[in-house]
C-alpha cells in the first residue's frame, strides 16, 4: 500500500520515527503532511506537540492558530491561541474565537459563559478611560454570563459612576456584595458619589454591612469609614468584630492604625503591628502561585485564561522565621547557656595535665615497682594497672583502689596552670623527662 492510496501511512511513519527517537525525520514527515487535506490537522498537531517539547512557545502557538481557524472544535488549539491573543491584547480576536468553539457545542455552556465573561471584562477594562460607554456594555453583559464574577461587576459599576448612572451602579455593587463581598467592591461603594463627607461614606458603609453581616469584610469596610470619620469608638469596635470573625494581617494593621489615633500609645501600637506580622496573609488574587493585587484575565506564568482566584496566598518565608522565633528560648536563657558553656570549656582546659612517664621493667614485681620521687602522683595511679598483667603469677594483685581514693588521687594531679599561692612542683623535677605527653 502507497502513501497516496493510504494517506495514514504518513501518520504511521511520523509515530515510527518519534518511537526510534529520530524526531528530525518526524517532523519532516508531519511537514508533509500539511500538503495534503486530509491529514493537515494531524500534521498540525505533530508539530505543535514538537514544538511544545522543544519548549519553542511561538512556534507551537503557531501551528495551533492555523488548526484553530479550520476547525475551531479543536481544544488544544483554542486554547493555545486564546492564550496568544490574550497576551497580545486581541479582545476582538479572542472573543471570535470564543464565539466559534461555542458555536460548535463541544465546551459545556456553562464553561463557555464564563470564559466569555472573562474576555468581555478584559476587553471592558482596557477602554474603560477612552470609551466607557463601551466599557460599560461590555460590563453589563459579563454580569449578566457570569454574576458571581468580581472584576466584571467593578469594571461595569466603574463605567456607569463615568456615565453619571449612580443609581445602577449601586445596584450593581449591591448584588455581587451579596454573592461574594470583596475589599475593592466596598471602597467603589462607600466613594461612588463625589463629594460625600465622611459621615456619608460611614452611613454607605453601615448599609453594606446590614446588607452581610457578620462578615469580616463587612466589618472591615465600616471600621475604615468610621476611622475616616472620626468615629474611633465604632472603628474599634468594627475592627474587633473583624478580627474575631478572620484574624488577618489587615485587621491587625487597621487595629493599629486605630489605636495610634485614639491614645497614641507606642507600645499598644507596636503589639498590634507584631500581631500583623504573625497573622495569615490577607486574601489575594493568586495564579499559578503568582500573587497580584489586581485581577488580570490570564496567568503570566502560564498564560492559562480565567486562572486568578482570590484566596490565600501560600505563608511566606518571614511569618515561617518569626515563628520559629517565638519558640526559640529568651535572651536571658540564651546568656545562661552561654556562661556555662565557657565554664565547662574552662575547665576542661584545667584538666589539662603533663606528666613525666617512666620506662617499668616487665619482670619486676609489682610492689617493687615503686615511682621514682620526682614522678607526679597521676603516674603512680597509672603503673599498676599498666604491669598487672606482665606481673609473676605467683605474686597477687595490687588491691583495687577504693571510689574515695581514686578521687583522692585525681584531687592530687597537679594542674597545668596553678593560682598564684600554688608552689606547684619543684624545677627540679621538671629537669630531663624521659616522654612527655598531654591527658585529657
Amino acid at each position: 500500500i502507497s502513501s497516496d492510496q493510504e494517506p495514514l501511512i504518513h501518520l504511521l511513519d511520523a509515530q515510527a520515527s518519534l518511537l526510534e527517537g529520530d524526531h528530525d525525520t518526524a517532523r519532516e514527515k508531519f511537514q508533509a503532511m500539511l500538503d495534503d487535506p486530509e491529514m493537515r490537522l494531524l500534521g498540525l498537531r505533530g508539530l505543535y506537540l514538537e514544538a511544545e517539547r522543544m519548549g519553542e512557545r511561538q512556534a507551537a502557538r503557531h501551528y495551533a492558530a492555523q488548526a484553530a481557524d479550520v476547525a475551531p472544535q479543536l481544544g488544544w488549539a483554542v486554547e493555545s491561541t486564546l492564550e496568544e491573543r490574550a497576551e497580545q491584547g486581541d479582545w476582538d480576536g479572542a472573543l471570535r474565537l470564543a464565539d466559534a468553539q461555542r458555536s460548535t457545542r463541544q465546551t459545556e455552556r456553562e464553561t463557555a459563559n464564563r470564559r466569555r465573561a472573562v474576555l468581555l471584562t478584559a476587553k471592558a477594562m482596557s477602554v474603560l478611560n477612552a470609551d466607557p460607554t463601551t466599557a460599560r456594555n461590555n460590563g453589563l453583559e459579563a454580569v449578566r454570563l457570569a454574576p458571581d464574577l468580581v472584576p466584571a461587576a467593578l469594571v461595569a459599576a466603574r463605567a456607569l459612576i463615568r456615565l453619571n448612572d449612580l443609581r445602577k451602579a449601586v445596584r450593581v455593587l449591591e448584588a455581587i456584595w451579596k454573592k461574594a463581598p470583596h475589599p475593592e467592591v466596598a471602597e467603589v461603594y462607600v466613594n461612588a458619589r463625589v463629594g460625600d463627607t465622611p459621615q456619608d461614606k460611614l452611613k454607605r458603609a453601615l448599609k453594606l454591612q446590614s446588607m452581610k453581616q457578620n462578615n469580616a469584610e463587612s466589618a472591615l469596610a465600616v471600621a475604615r469609614a468610621a476611622l475616616l470619620a472620626g468615629d474611633l469608638k465604632q472603628a474599634r469596635s468594627a475592627a474587633e468584630s473583624a478580627i474575631k470573625l478572620a484574624p488577618g494581617e489587615g485587621a491587625f494593621l487597621l487595629m493599629a492604625d486605630i489605636e495610634e489615633a485614639d491614645t497614641g500609645e507606642q507600645g499598644r501600637v507596636r503589639q498590634w503591628l507584631a500581631r500583623a506580622l504573625r497573622a495569615p496573609r490577607d486574601h489575594a488574587w493568586v495564579a499559578d502561585g503568582f500573587v497580584s493585587e489586581h485581577w488580570a484575565p490570564f496567568s503570566p506564568v502560564s498564560g492559562r485564561i480565567d486562572a486568578f482566584e482570590w484566596k490565600a496566598p501560600v505563608e511566606r518565608a518571614p511569618q515561617m522565621i518569626e515563628q520559629e522565633a517565638e519558640e526559640a528560648p529568651p535572651a536571658a536563657d540564651l546568656e545562661t547557656l552561654t556562661e556555662e558553656a565557657k565554664k565547662a570549656e574552662d575547665s576542661a582546659s584545667d584538666k589539662i595535665v603533663e606528666i613525666d612517664v617512666m620506662p617499668i621493667k616487665a619482670d619486676a614485681a609489682p610492689e617493687k615497682a615503686e615511682p621514682e620521687p620526682k614522678q607526679p602522683e597521676a603516674a603512680k595511679a597509672e603503673k599498676p594497672a599498666e604491669t598487672k598483667k606482665e606481673s609473676a603469677p605467683a605474686e597477687p594483685a595490687p588491691a583495687k583502689k577504693s571510689g574515695d581514693e581514686e578521687e583522692r588521687a585525681e584531687a592530687e594531679v597537679v594542674p597545668f596552670s596553678r593560682p598564684p599561692d600554688d608552689p606547684g612542683v619543684e624545677p627540679e623535677e621538671e629537669e630531663a623527662p624521659k616522654s612527655r605527653f598531654r591527658l585529657f
